[in-house]
């Protein structure tokens, strides 16, 4: 090979590695930091393992945890301002704010007679629909095996994902505004379509149905028939997914880590559900550095000024996220 060959050749393994090491700084990039001290609980209330979170249109948070009461609603400064639920569920799973204002939540074990259902409440904790049999694991048209999470589209439709156990029946379900079983689509497996542990479900601005398939290291995108469209694994091991108004997508990886998902690292990834970029992505610091324990977020959302919240199981705490002028990078990279 001549010399100028070569020349030409290490330009170009130059420019390709100046690329690729621009991309990984910017995916590693976290413009944002925690806020002390928010939110603030009153003395005789204690964080559980905080599963779900949410935000409504007046921009206050709302909390779902597995301690009593449950459901805690907190205004944008953080004082709790609305507590309700008390010994309601057996295990605390998935919440959403439907386009309504009333609340859905999913309660994904059973026991002595409760569990395994899905309840519609109002702002102030009126039991307005409840789906599935109480304390009855299934399968069938009326009936859940550990539903996880649910989302309402705007025209009142439910979807549901269904199957905690890793070998349970996977699949998404999905029912009428007033309750009616419409179908239910997926099974244990790990193809198109296939679910293992569907942990969590989100829908972005044009009705397509996002499924954290957190047994399977991805997410699964289908129309509201069920028809697979997509499947992305960027965004790391998903747990919790949720996607706001203008199509930003946030996915909390409570789970990866050397043997389980290797290559990605525990925390909050953010980018677009139009074309799945990552942008951003908030560590979960352990406290041991060396722990493999799943131990990060898994309740995520964010607010309509874009500052995010996590909710963790295992650390039992609500964290506010809110960009600032500093910015941190990851000690290692992470696959994208």
């Amino acid at each position: 090979m001549s010399r100028a060959r070569q020349a030409a050749w290490a330009f170009v393994f130059v420019m390709v590695a100046i690329l690729i090491s621009a991309r990984v700084t910017r995916a590693q990039e976290n413009p944002y930091h925690v806020v002390e001290g928010w939110p603030m609980l009153p003395s005789n209330i204690k964080w559980g393992a905080v599963i779900s979170v949410d935000s409504d249109p007046k921009g206050n948070i709302w909390a779902f945890h597995r301690a009593q009461p449950p459901i805690l609603e907190f205004d944008p400064s953080g004082k709790l301002i609305k507590n309700f639920g008390t010994d309601m569920f057996v295990q605390p799973h998935g919440m959403t704010i439907a386009p309504d204002g009333n609340i859905w939540v999913t309660d994904a074990q059973g026991k002595d007679g409760k569990g395994h259902q899905v309840f519609k409440l109002s702002p102030d904790g009126k039991v307005l629909m409840t789906l599935g049999k109480a304390g009855v694991a299934g399968e069938g048209t009326d009936m859940f095996n550990g539903p996880t999470d649910v989302v309402v589209a705007p025209n009142g439709d439910i979807f549901i994902s269904d199957g905690h156990d890793p070998m349970s029946n996977g699949r998404v379900v999905k029912f009428s505004k007033d309750g009616k079983f419409i179908k239910a689509w997926g099974k244990n497996g790990s193809g198109p379509g296939e679910f293992i542990t569907p942990h969590s479900i989100a829908m972005d601005s044009r009705g397509r149905i996002f499924v954290g398939d957190r047994g399977n290291s991805r997410i699964q995108i289908f129309d509201q028939d069920g028809r697979f469209l997509d499947q992305w694994k960027q965004f790391g091991r998903p747990s919790g997914v949720y996607i706001d108004k203008k199509d930003n997508i946030y996915v909390a990886d409570s789970q990866s880590n050397a043997k389980q998902n290797p290559g990605f690292k525990r925390g909050v990834y953010i980018g677009s559900a139009k074309d799945g970029k990552v942008t951003a992505m908030i560590p979960f610091v352990e406290p041991d550095p060396n722990a493999n324990n799943n131990a990060g977020i898994e309740g995520i959302t964010a607010d309509p000024m874009g500052n995010i919240y996590g909710g963790q199981t295992t650390g039992m705490i609500l964290h506010k996220y809110v960009k600032g002028t500093a910015t941190s990078k990851l000690a290692s990279g992470a696959a994208y």
